[in-house]
């Protein structure tokens, strides 16, 4: 039987916090959105880009959320401290809404 041996520092945790971009494939809604509080959305294209500062137990909460949610991640990345998400200046970006009521579709009335 082979058993992985971690890294002699695996036990040290980096406490510090760092920018992340999470692209979901897809436009979340309002709903999906608030499961993210702490992330800033921007739509990129046919996808959501979730941006913030995270520590390590926070980014894999997000990634737990998202597989909870049963969302399409595309990518995780960790950004520089001047880096913009997902590029500064791209036309396609914009921002999410922020809804402050439900959106009512067609059908959802009584």
């Amino acid at each position: 039987m082979w058993v992985h041996q971690g890294a002699r520092d695996s036990h040290i945790v980096d406490p510090t916090p760092a920018r992340y971009a999470i692209r979901i494939h897809g436009h979340l809604g309002a709903t999906v959105l608030s499961a993210f509080p702490a992330l800033v959305p921007l739509w990129h294209g046919a996808d959501t880009v979730l941006t913030g500062l995270l520590d390590r137990s926070a980014l894999y909460g997000a990634l737990a959320e998202i597989e909870a949610l049963g969302l399409d991640l595309v990518e995780v990345r960790q950004l520089t401290r001047h880096q913009k998400s997902p590029r500064s200046g791209d036309s396609r970006s914009t921002p999410a809404p922020r809804w402050t009521q439900p959106i009512e579709h067609e059908g959802d009335h009584p």
